[in-house]
């Protein structure tokens, strides 16, 4: 086998691993409430504090592997994945899990973007597209195994490890990848790297904090007045982040995220397509998974078998996805959305229709269609919101998106969280939880809708307009997060 075969097999299963460990937390999540005692503001920033940490040092993780060195930090990031893995396997309450992943997920913010980096040094232009390929399919996959695999993991309590095993399990993985990277993957360094902007990191992270932990927290802390002094700061610490963008791109062009992105009217309308989208998907996988479960006593393996559906869906259109992007470009995105929406509408009206009598079977339908819709809407978005984006700023482009589809998945758990406990209450019942799974989904259905909607606002195409993303620069494959 090729050096370079063996490499690009250690990249891909760091990055699968990482997109496992998003959903199978999921499936996990009453287990660990139960034993731990976890409050429902836990198991919401088990989910969210991932996200977040993964989100704000996305941009700043690459970054750090062109200046020190792709291997060198490839190899932080992954010992530190597994560290904190065994962490979270270990942590006896629920502060010290919620610790425990936002340290994974800083440490997956290290190690992922390594991946991409590291591929376009080692292959010509030429073989990058197959490539990419795979990265894509072991991201969809990814995200399939983590809820299956979760759910029997917990469902067969390995060793009596219950869902301690979902996180254990990276431990072995992550010291083979230690070794095998050590061997194998190149240290590539960039030439003309930008500068690291610690600050821009702080503020950025700062400002999603500030609206984030009070729509979490809130109701634990009665929605005391510090929790609406929070979200009254926010606004304050985004004009900071704003202004300090500003002057640091002025000074020597390594803002965080170049601010002149968003004057570009294609970049703009495609990155609220992208929130929204990644809202609705970080709403629903939350309030479904524990719905199925708590109110209905699915055990996680049939959960994750139920949510499963979406990904026959994917699988079924995924042919079809990428010709009509090209035939049709932003309505393909308007058409993805809509029914992704007309399907979740589907799904809740199922729910209601047969209350405790649902089956699994009852809902994959529904759900196989929302993957369909996913599809349509996945696989135009990246080209056409970049479209209009000058070749030089793609690569910090692609990157703003990778990190704010993080962001609006993390809003999406948080936003639905707060509906969904919020009106299962303290002590919940079958009516309490079935209406806030129903209000939950209703804002995933207005989420899709919206994210379809917006996609119309996005440029027409020019007749054989070509995008304008160079053919080396890589694309933001975050997808599962």
């Amino acid at each position: 086998m090729k050096k370079r075969t063996i490499a690009i097999t250690v990249l891909v299963t760091a990055q699968f691993i990482d997109l496992v460990d998003t959903t199978i937390t999921n499936v996990a999540l009453p287990s660990i409430q139960k034993d731990l005692h976890a409050t429902d503001a836990h198991l919401e920033w088990i989910m969210a504090g991932y996200l977040l940490a993964f989100a704000v040092l996305l941009i700043t993780g690459g970054r750090m592997g062109d200046i020190f060195g792709r291997r060198t930090m490839f190899l932080i990031g992954v010992a530190g994945f597994g560290v904190s893995s065994l962490w979270a396997s270990a942590a006896d309450t629920g502060q010290a899990l919620v610790a425990a992943r936002v340290i994974q997920g800083a440490f997956a913010g290290v190690m992922v973007p390594q991946v991409l980096s590291s591929v376009q040094v080692m292959y010509e232009p030429a073989e990058r597209g197959k490539i990419y390929g795979l990265i894509g399919a072991m991201s969809a996959l990814g995200s399939v195994v983590g809820l299956i695999v979760g759910g029997w993991m917990v469902d067969a309590d390995l060793f009596g490890l219950g869902w301690r095993s979902v996180f254990i399990v990276n431990v072995p993985i992550c010291l083979a990848l230690l070794a095998m990277a050590s061997l194998f993957v190149p240290n590539s360094r960039s030439e003309h790297p930008l500068k690291l902007d610690i600050v821009g990191v702080v503020l950025a992270a700062s400002t999603v904090f500030l609206v984030e932990f009070p729509l979490i927290d809130g109701r634990m802390a009665d929605w005391a007045p510090w929790i609406w002094g929070m979200l009254a700061a926010s606004p304050v610490v985004l004009v900071l982040f704003i202004l300090q963008q500003r002057a640091k791109q002025r000074r020597d062009g390594s803002a965080l995220l170049p601010l002149s992105l968003f004057s570009d009217h294609g970049f703009n309308s495609g990155l609220i397509v992208q929130v929204l989208f990644w809202t609705a998907n970080g709403c629903y996988i939350l309030t479904l998974g524990y719905y199925l479960q708590i109110a209905l006593s699915f055990s996680p393996l049939a959960t994750g078998l139920t949510i499963f559906a979406m990904s026959v869906g994917s699988i079924v259109v995924s042919p079809a996805g990428d010709p009509l992007a090209k035939k049709f470009g932003k309505y393909v995105i308007f058409v993805g959305g809509l029914i992704q929406a007309a399907a979740f509408v589907w799904v809740i009206y199922n729910i209601h229709d047969k209350g405790q009598s649902l089956s699994g079977w009852d809902l994959a339908l529904g759900l196989g269609v929302s993957g369909a819709g996913m599809v349509l809407l996945i696989v135009p978005l990246l080209d056409e919101s970049l479209r209009t984006v000058p070749t030089a700023a793609a690569g910090a482009a692609s990157g703003a998106f990778a990190t704010f589809q993080q962001v609006g998945y993390s809003f999406g758990v948080a936003i639905g969280g707060v509906v969904f406990f919020n009106t299962a209450g303290d002590r919940p019942t079958f009516d309490t939880l079935n209406d806030g799974v129903t209000k939950a989904l209703w804002i995933t259905v207005a989420a899709f809708a919206l994210s379809g909607i917006c996609a119309l606002f996005m440029p027409k195409p020019a007749p054989h307009a070509e995008t304008t993303r160079h053919p080396d620069d890589a694309p933001a494959v975050a997808a599962g997060h």
